[in-house]
């Protein structure tokens, strides 16, 4: 599953109210985030 962050458009590896593959933690500011079937657009590791 993917999670996007709405304010730059970009799309992760994992799931809103957890932690993306490179990191981010979604539960900071849940707002920011929603779950997504998208394609990963984020290039850094544990995304892509």
């Amino acid at each position: 599953m993917s999670v996007k962050h709405l304010p730059t458009g970009e799309v992760h590896k994992g799931q809103k109210g957890g932690q993306t593959g490179c990191g981010f933690e979604t539960q900071d500011n849940p707002d920011h985030w929603i779950n997504s079937n998208d394609s990963i657009t984020c290039d850094k590791n544990g995304c892509k």
